[in-house]
């Protein structure tokens, strides 16, 4: 049998869970103590709903089941491959929460202010930066269509960086109402503008050039394609596109700008963007986005999804979330060094077979000043000692004597 993990996920060592806790304990607290709540919901969906769900590519990257038993021969006989699943993994969090909303309304207070950390999955081709298992760690208002809504869940959500002393980061932020009505005014039908976004969402990866081959080699009309390289050939502002987008919306995102920047007090910043899309298909309003000045690619992301929820409820739920992108953070935390902060010294505490009693009872008194593990005397004891500084241990004592710090 195979001892590797599954490609895509990963086993962690007790020094890496280590940090992964802190650094959810230091997400989770930061939630909590913004007034969200902390919510959990299944890993495992009906197929149905994540078909339905707008959710852009990753509906290509779902982790279907099987039906079992006699509903799967039953399924296998009618040669339709379509009937083979009933379930599936959720690819990220927003859907399970829509439904979550839909089953236990009744039960929540509105604006309900939800918090979740969890796993999701994706059956991605596995590379670096991209894992098959990975956790999230989101938070969303649902019930809510003011914009204190995006203001609240931005600077928490900086804050929560900021508590992990990630530093220098942008929040970029647009509104899907102001980039349609860009592309349409420039002169792309309605039908080609889902399209027209995926390729815009690869400017900072392909510039304007790329985004402009891009279109073309789509076969969208050339006149408009002209215009729209004009456009984004020169810094936007929010400014420059009311003309074309009609007051509402760009007021929306100055008055977001602005409340933002009081709240950071120079912390971080925050920008608009008008080539920032977001890839879920569900997204109706304002997408927002977290990069850092020391770290390639987004770190945490969102936007307001209006439209999800009244797939379940048949009503207009209002709806806006942001998620923290924990595998990256962790990642870099990790590549940077990074160290838990205010952490007592971890020591090894050494004891004979019969000595455990006693040994406990030590170990109980020293931990008001240490990180104490008990072992048993090892046989082998420089490379026992070899083994614990290697992961970080201060030092180790024998029953009774004094602590002795492991020599760098």
């Amino acid at each position: 049998m195979k001892i590797t993990t599954v490609k895509g996920t990963n086993d962690y060592l007790p020094e890496e869970v280590r940090l992964r806790d802190y650094l959810q304990n230091q997400i989770l607290n930061t939630y909590q103590d913004a007034g969200f709540e902390r919510i959990m919901t299944p890993a495992v969906e009906d197929i149905e709903n994540l078909d339905k769900s707008d959710g852009g590519d990753n509906l290509n990257l779902i982790f279907k089941i099987l039906k079992r038993g006699d509903k799967l021969k039953k399924a296998m006989d009618s040669g339709d491959t379509n009937k083979l699943c009933d379930m599936g993994l959720r690819y990220d969090l927003t859907l399970p929460l829509s439904r979550y909303y839909a089953n236990n309304r009744e039960q929540l207070v509105l604006p309900a202010k939800c918090i979740q950390i969890d796993k999701v999955y994706r059956a991605e081709r596995p590379q670096k930066g991209r894992l098959r298992e990975f956790v999230q760690c989101d938070i969303d208002i649902i019930g809510s269509s003011s914009i204190s809504s995006e203001i609240e869940l931005i600077h928490t959500t900086a804050k929560a960086l900021l508590s992990l002393d990630i530093k220098d980061f942008t929040v970029k932020i647009n509104d899907r109402r102001i980039l349609r009505a860009l592309l349409k005014g420039v002169g792309f039908e309605e039908s080609q503008l889902d399209s027209v976004c995926i390729t815009f969402d690869k400017m900072d990866k392909i510039g304007a050039e790329g985004v402009i081959g891009e279109l073309t080699d789509k076969g969208f009309d050339g006149g408009a394609i002209a215009k729209f390289g004009e456009v984004i050939a020169k810094p936007l502002t929010v400014e420059s596109v009311k003309d074309v987008c009609g007051e509402e919306s760009a007021e929306s995102i100055e008055t977001i700008i602005n409340a933002v920047e009081k709240l950071s007090d120079g912390a971080y910043k925050i920008k608009f963007d008008i080539s920032l899309v977001r890839g879920q298909g569900y997204y109706t309003g304002t997408v927002f986005e977290i990069v850092s000045d020391k770290f390639k690619g987004s770190i945490a992301g969102g936007g307001r999804y209006d439209n999800l929820i009244g797939k379940f409820t048949g009503e207009n739920i209002p709806a806006v979330g942001f998620s923290i992108g924990f595998e990256r953070i962790f990642s870099l935390l990790t590549e940077a060094g990074y160290t838990i902060p205010d952490t007592k010294k971890r020591i090894a505490l050494l004891h004979d077979k019969a000595d455990v009693v006693n040994a406990i009872e030590e170990a109980e008194k020293l931990r008001k000043d240490y990180d104490v593990v008990i072992y048993e005397k090892p046989k082998k004891l420089s490379k026992f000692l070899d083994k614990i500084q290697a992961k970080g241990y201060f030092g180790f004592c024998f029953l009774g004597e004094e602590i002795r710090e492991l020599k760098k």
